[in-house]
């Protein structure tokens, strides 16, 4: 069974799940049109005041929220539902299941639940950087799009990279969701380009928590900012940190016994 095929699946799973409770998808598009409204009002404050913030202009940063956003949308859709329900599967061992089934366990653990209604966010991501493209008044080219495409790819492998080495943690501790609130913590913060920021926190953002790579750099691409020694950086990164994510959830698997051992 391939991957799309299996996302497939649980995608249909979900959305008969999710349709059962409809006001959700409202309440959540509801919340995601405020967060936007406020993210986009910061920005109308910032720049009544200025004209620019570290270099970047309105426009540009109105595609960085976009960014943001879609990123977001993505995390909440699948992955980190699917990998919440992974840890608790370690604790009530239901994660012993999903290591009989006939397809990779670490697949299995990243698509088990699917979130359709947090598509909200991706949808108004992606019209947030509409508005950006055409505030700019220039034609993305194929350039651009190709840069942006590959930027934006890299940064979900280096989130999802970095969200399944916290996920396999849970092999050796128990409490481990509160180590994920360290990832949302500094996930706030690529809000704002990570350039305006300090060199400590600059630093925390791009090596520690690395979601500069998720939302700054795509949002630079789109703008025409980014350069090629950053994609490649960018992509380096992310076959790196997908390598070693997978080196160390196969070091998880040998040390887990199963809940009823």
């Amino acid at each position: 069974m391939n991957t799309l095929r299996l996302l497939g699946v649980f995608l249909r799973i979900g959305l008969l799940g999710e349709t059962q409770y409809r006001a959700n998808f409202v309440i959540q598009l509801f919340e995601t049109g405020l967060s936007m409204a406020t993210a986009l009002g910061a920005v109308w404050v910032v720049f009544s005041q200025t004209e620019t913030l570290g270099g970047w202009r309105s426009a540009e940063l109105t595609a960085l929220i976009g960014v943001y956003f879609i990123v977001l949308g993505a995390i909440n859709v699948v992955v980190a539902p699917s990998l919440q329900k992974f840890m608790e599967g370690i604790v009530n061992g239901n994660f012993d299941y999903t290591l009989t089934k006939p397809a990779d366990a670490q697949l299995l653990a990243s698509l088990s639940e699917v979130r359709i209604w947090r598509l909200a966010d991706v949808g108004l991501g992606f019209a947030a950087l509409g508005i950006a493209i055409v505030r700019q008044s220039a034609e993305v080219g194929w350039g651009d799009a190709a840069k942006f495409s590959l930027a934006l790819f890299t940064g979900g492998v280096v989130v999802y990279s970095f969200w399944i080495m916290l996920a396999t943690l849970a092999f050796w501790f128990i409490r481990v969701e509160n180590i994920l609130q360290i990832f949302w913590a500094m996930y706030t913060a690529a809000r704002w380009p990570v350039g305006i920021y300090p060199g400590w926190l600059k630093w925390t953002l791009t090596v520690i928590v690395p979601v500069a790579f998720a939302v700054t750099v795509p949002a630079e691409a789109v703008s025409g900012r980014v350069s090629n020694g950053t994609l490649l950086g960018a992509a380096v990164l992310a076959v790196l940190l997908a390598a070693f994510s997978r080196w160390f959830w196969k070091t998880g698997i040998k040390r887990y016994a199963g809940a009823s051992s």
